[in-house]
This record gives C-alpha cells, structure tokens and sequence, in this order.
C-alpha cells in the first residue's frame, strides 16, 4: 500500500521458498530488501560513527523509544529537530514502541489495559506508556517507521496468559491507529502470540486491518528453541500480506537472517552484533571468532578472508586480541564495525540469491562454510 511517502516495490518472489526481494521507498531514502538494520538504542550505533556504518552499507538504523524518552527526552530530540539532525544521520530511522524495554522491567512495572506504569532504570521516577504515550513520543522523535505499543509476552507462558498479551495489543492497536496522524511516519502493526499457532493467526488476523506499510512479528527470539521460531514463522507466511515488507524484530544472527529470509522475511535487526564485538567476538563466514582467546595471540591473518571491511583489511587477530585483552575502545570499535559489515555482506548475497534464482543454494552454501548441517525447511510460497 502507498502513499506520497511510502511504497514498496516486490521484485521478485522465489517460487520454491517465497523469499523476497523489494525496495521500500521511504522519506529518508529507498531501502533496498532483505535488510539488515543495526540497532542505535540511544540514538547512536555503539561504537561506529554514521560515517562508517554508511560505509559498511548500513541503509537504515533502529532507535529506542523508551531510552529516549528517559535520556534525553523526546520533547528535546524534536526541538533540535528531531532525532535525523540530533544523530546526524538522514538516513531512515525506525523506532520500535518502548513497549519490549518497558516489559523487560517486569519487576517494576504495572499492567492494565490503559497501559503500563513503571519505575525509571535511571532514577526510579515513577512514568505511564499508554498506546498514546508510545505514538506521541515517536511522533516527536521524528522517525521513518514507528511501532505500535504491544505488550511482548515471554516465553514459558502459559496459552492463557499469552492470549491474554495478544488481546491486549490488539487493543492496543486499535488506540495506536486512532492517535497516529503523521503520514509521513509508517506505522507498522506487530503479530503477537507467543508460540501458539492459534494465538498468532488470530492476532495476524486482528492487524490486518491496520496494514499500511508494513507489518512486524514480535514475541520472537526471546527464549525459545531456533527450529520453533522457524515453525511459527514457517506457519505465517502464507498468510502474511505481500505487498508490504514484513519485519521480524530482534533477529539479527547471520543463521537467522538466512532462516528468516527463505521463511519471507525482509526486515530484521538486532544488537547482537555489537554486543557480542564488545565482548571480543566476531561473526565470519566461518563462524564466530572469539579473538581474546589465547589460540589467536600470533594468528596474523585477518578475521575474515572473505571481508574487505577496514578491519579486515588493515589488521590481524593477533592485534584485535590485544586490543581486547587490554581493554583498548578500538578493539570493540573495530569488531562492531566488521560484524556489521559482514551482516550487511550476508543481506545483500541473500538479495542477489532471490534475484538470481539461486537461494536454496545460497543458503547451503552458507552453512556448508560454516560446517553445519542445514535446517529443515517447510517450503511455502507465502
């Protein structure tokens, strides 16, 4: 669906999976899809400057709503004209609800069908997120794509209490929808459930009427087996809308971007990528590197013989291992900025695939390189 801002462009379905290619114009730029996107929880990606993450291939970034909400505040972020000049970063922007970090409190928070109230990680200071609350202040950080204010269930919970979640972010929704009036801002509903098939089409069901420019999968990715993940996203997919780009929140390891990409989907992120650089581990092509381990002390060679990125091309594990093992911010800087670029590198061979005709062999060459046997796959053409 389209408007002045906002159209998607399919340009191919693969016939055996239902992978897909697309661009998703936007008003900061077209994205080009399958996508990677790094998270900027607090408006900036740790530990890479925009400048860099443009280089890696980076074409659109993920910032908190809660965070900024607490630090600095989104009524500042909009004064100095909303978070695209705050970060200094005019590419698109896709915030998600708060709605996760709030529920990740669940010590000090309170749920009802109004919303959440909550004690600040920060100061303790007491705040409420209605639907309202979470659209106003996305509207004020100025971002591409806002996310609607879902209660994310964890799980382990029981088929009641998942239903219960999902109800709720129905209703949610529906709120959500009533107060969001900027066009130039793309709403995107998000699929509930936990990981109950029943739970998940009725909540598909209950977003439908709400699709715009998109549509997100949340509640995935939070505890739960791979191969049940892949399951519930194998059991959407035919029922999912085509002609906007579907999002699956929080994935972000290269297994399941491959995993998620043949099962359909075009958008995902995560912080794994920076998180596990700061922890002195690289994503490769052969699979992770953890380079403060003492095997790599005289290891000259790059992290990845495949990678062109500035680490890759300039320094040795043996050097990143220093880095590391010393606490040096450049051995963290220089992991971030590779395990990005590889992520990037992954979508875009994903991409040519898909174009090319050529996923499934893509893919098992993927995990052939990494020495593991290749998932099961449902095949659906969704």
């Amino acid at each position: 669906m389209n408007n002045e801002f906002f159209s998607f462009e399919l340009l191919k379905t693969d016939p055996e999976t239902g992978a897909r290619a697309g661009i998703l114009h936007t008003p900061h730029g077209d994205i080009e899809t399958p996508v990677y996107m790094p998270v900027g929880t607090q408006a900036t990606v740790k530990g890479v400057l925009p400048k860099d993450l443009l280089e890696a291939g980076s074409q659109i970034i993920l910032s908190n709503t809660y965070h900024l909400y607490m630090r600095p505040g989104d009524e500042l972020i909009a004064r100095a004209g909303g978070l695209h000049k705050f970060m200094n970063w005019d590419r698109p922007i896709l915030t998600d609800s708060g709605g996760f970090q709030v529920f990740s409190l669940a010590s000090l928070n309170s749920i009802t069908d109004e919303g959440v109230q909550f004690a600040s990680h920060v100061d303790g200071s007491r705040h409420m997120f209605t639907p309202e609350k979470a659209i106003s202040i996305q509207n004020n950080l100025g971002s591409d794509i806002v996310m609607a204010f879902d209660e994310c269930s964890e799980y382990g919970y029981t088929h009641e209490q998942a239903r219960k979640a999902m109800e709720r972010t129905g209703a949610w929704l529906e709120r959500c929808f009533a107060y969001h009036k900027n066009p130039a801002q793309a709403l995107f509903p998000i699929i509930q459930g936990n990981v109950f098939c029943d739970l998940r089409a009725e909540s598909l069901a209950r977003c439908l009427p709400y699709v715009r420019h998109g549509i997100a999968i949340g509640g995935l990715s939070v505890g739960e087996p791979k191969p049940l993940m892949y399951e519930i996203l194998e059991f959407l997919q035919p029922a999912m809308p085509t002609d906007v780009p579907r999002y699956l929140m929080g994935v972000g390891s290269p297994d399941c971007l491959v995993e998620g990409t043949v099962r359909g989907v075009d958008m995902f992120d995560c912080v794994l990528a920076t998180r596990v650089a700061r922890n002195g581990t690289a994503l490769t092509s052969r699979g992770k590197v953890v380079v403060r381990n003492g095997r790599y002390k005289e290891d000259f060679t790059p992290l990845d013989p495949e990678c062109d990125c500035y680490c890759c091309r300039h320094y040795t594990k043996a050097y990143l291992r220093h880095l590391i093992n010393v606490g040096e911010m450049a051995g963290a800087m220089l992991l971030s900025l590779h395990n990005i670029t590889y992520l990037h590198k992954l979508m875009r061979g994903l991409r040519e695939s898909i174009l090319g005709g050529y996923v499934l062999d893509f893919r098992r060459a993927f995990y052939e390189k990494l020495g593991e046997r290749v998932p099961p796959l449902r095949v659906g053409k969704g």
